[in-house]
């Protein structure tokens, strides 16, 4: 655990509905939410929906698959855990964005697997800055190097929307604004090669999303705030 802002005597006792409100009031507009529904059932999930809520995020493909299948056909579907190439086939069909796209050979298996089902997939590009070696995503200097390669521009099936990361998970704040920091100057340098299409800044959770947002977070994960405990 880092920081804790949406701590209240009765937050725990809140409804879901309540709990959305009370963190929507704290994110700008322009910043999407995207609620970390990940070992939640359905049913708590409809709750959300009928709250307002419509981008969920989810880090299992066979989780996220079966939740797809029995709830409304408008939720934006985003895929925010590591990613196997052999389990994108069963989201490809639907899934909205791959957030944590952390490799050359899982973007060959995206615009693949896209192709087939004639879509084309928008992806984050999952940066890691943390000081844990346990945290995915590439090194910035791989990154640099791999899309200055130009691999990217042959891809017909992806279309990188931007970057994606998760701080340090430290009690110092100094640390968690340093990793920041760093993605988001990563993110201005990138721009440059990617154009407006790359508009997406992912970074803070419900423990830091309020410093991110100094940094310009354009999406923020939160999903105990809003669900609560999970349920493995």
């Amino acid at each position: 655990m880092k920081f804790v802002f949406l701590s209240s005597d009765n937050f725990t006792f809140m409804s879901i509905a309540d709990r959305l409100s009370k963190i929507r009031s704290t994110i700008p507009e322009g910043v999407e939410l995207v609620a970390v529904s990940k070992f939640h059932p359905a049913e708590r999930l409809m709750e959300a929906y009928d709250a307002g809520q419509r981008t969920f995020g989810e880090s299992r493909p066979q989780e996220m698959t079966a939740k797809q299948a029995v709830l409304p056909a408008d939720i934006r579907w985003h895929m925010i855990g590591h990613l196997q190439t052999n389990k994108v086939r069963m989201i490809a069909p639907f899934v909205t964005m791959i957030d944590s796209v952390d490799s050359a050979r899982l973007v060959d298996e995206i615009d693949r697997q896209a192709v087939r089902c004639s879509r084309r997939i928008d992806i984050l590009l999952e940066v890691h800055v943390a000081d844990e070696d346990t945290k995915s995503g590439w090194d910035p200097d791989e990154l640099r190097a791999y899309v200055a390669g130009g691999d990217l521009a042959s891809k017909s099936g992806v279309r990188v929307r931007g970057l994606m990361s998760i701080a340090t998970n430290t009690d110092d704040e100094k640390i968690v604004r340093r990793d920041f920091e760093r993605v988001r100057s990563l993110f201005d340098e990138l721009r440059e090669s990617f154009g407006e299409e790359f508009d997406t800044l992912s970074i803070g959770m419900s423990d830091d999303y309020p410093i991110a947002l100094e940094y310009g977070s354009t999406a923020v994960r939160v999903g105990t705030a809003i669900f609560g405990a999970r349920e493995y």
